[in-house]
């Protein structure tokens, strides 16, 4: 059983090092931990010092691609590190490498697909009440769009089994924890969650500007997440609003008109005719929509086959002692071993 803990980075140089030695390389039920460095275009020497405190391997981008692409990155890596479980944390310190093993003990025990670690964050001291307020109304929102149960969505700290990792696709350019629930849900796969400690972090989030921002860009991928696994809904209940609204339309019309009170009412009986037109063909583009997503999941089921095959036995210890060629992306990702 291999464990690869993976930890995106963007100029972490100050906490990388306590990151990677708080890490514990013995759990229970795990036969090797590998640690696994991925280095989104830093500009500071987080590459450098990840080594130095230890790090196995360091997966490089040649220039800072965002959070969503080295969590990829490091699911693509694991797997062909040959991980069986795979924990992502952070390299800012927020989150205890010593609760590392109870995040994986469910994927372990066969009880999960993917853990993720629950901050409780209407408790969190450091937390601001506005930042409280939104991690619990936006996990709620998650909750009930992906049929999961998870307290904490944003929460970054989580663990996830290899089939999981084969079947994950994140297609974002922000972040994969909204996203990958949703795709979860879809799919289906047990996911749980455990109680984690969030440790105040010594510099304010670099994933968005601002507050407002965090949360425009929220909720964009959180309905762009839905509208790809689930369009029929999407576009269903639109439909069903445009069509309701042209319905009270023609209603009020009708009942002018049986009083004899048509006239000056013309105006919006043709804008109830366009909402009626509006809601069919919303209607119809769901139908559409949702028979373009019954191909993506064939083409993500082909997509899985693929990786598995390609990803089978994972590195052999010479070919991960000595990089090849193969580890090489398109997205020019170099990999460096001690």
């Amino acid at each position: 059983m291999r464990l690869v803990v993976q930890i995106p980075c963007y100029n972490e140089e100050a906490t990388i090092g306590q990151v990677i030695a708080e890490i514990p390389r013995e759990i229970c039920g795990v036969d090797e931990v590998i640690v696994l460095v991925v280095d989104d275009g830093s500009t500071d020497r987080t590459a450098g010092v990840a080594l130095a405190a230890g790090a196995d391997y360091v997966a490089h981008h040649t220039r800072n691609r965002g959070l969503a692409a080295a969590f990829r990155t490091g699911l693509d890596v694991a797997i062909r590190l040959g991980a069986d479980v795979i924990v992502n944390t952070d390299g800012d310190h927020q989150y205890r490498g010593a609760e590392i093993p109870k995040l994986v003990e469910p994927i372990l025990n066969g009880r999960a697909d993917l853990v993720v670690g629950d901050r409780d964050a209407a408790s969190v001291g450091h937390f601001s009440r506005q930042k409280r307020f939104l991690q619990a109304f936006g996990s709620w929102v998650v909750r009930q769009l992906s049929g999961t149960t998870v307290p904490d969505a944003p929460s970054g700290f989580r663990a996830l089994s290899r089939e999981t990792a084969l079947r994950l696709n994140v297609v974002t350019d922000y972040s994969y924890t909204i996203e990958t629930l949703i795709q979860a849900g879809a799919q289906r796969l047990a996911v749980s969650s455990v109680p984690v400690t969030a440790d105040p972090t010594p510099r304010p989030s670099r994933l968005a500007s601002s507050t407002l921002a965090y949360v425009q860009r929220s909720c964009i991928t959180l309905v762009r997440a839905y509208a790809m696994y689930q369009p029929l809904r999407v576009f269903l209940l639109i439909s069903l609003v445009l069509l309701l609204l042209g319905l009270v339309g023609v209603a009020r019309f009708l009942w002018y008109y049986s009083h004899g009170a048509s006239s000056g009412h013309i105006q919006s009986l043709v804008l109830s005719s366009v909402l009626l037109i509006t809601g069919l063909q919303v209607g119809l583009i769901g139908l559409v929509a949702d028979l373009i997503a019954g191909n993506r999941r064939l083409m993500e089921e082909a997509l899985y086959r693929l990786r598995k095959l390609d990803t089978t036995g994972g590195l052999s210890d010479e070919s991960a002692a000595k990089p090849s060629d193969h580890l090489r992306e398109e997205s020019n990702e170099s990999i460096a071993h001690v």
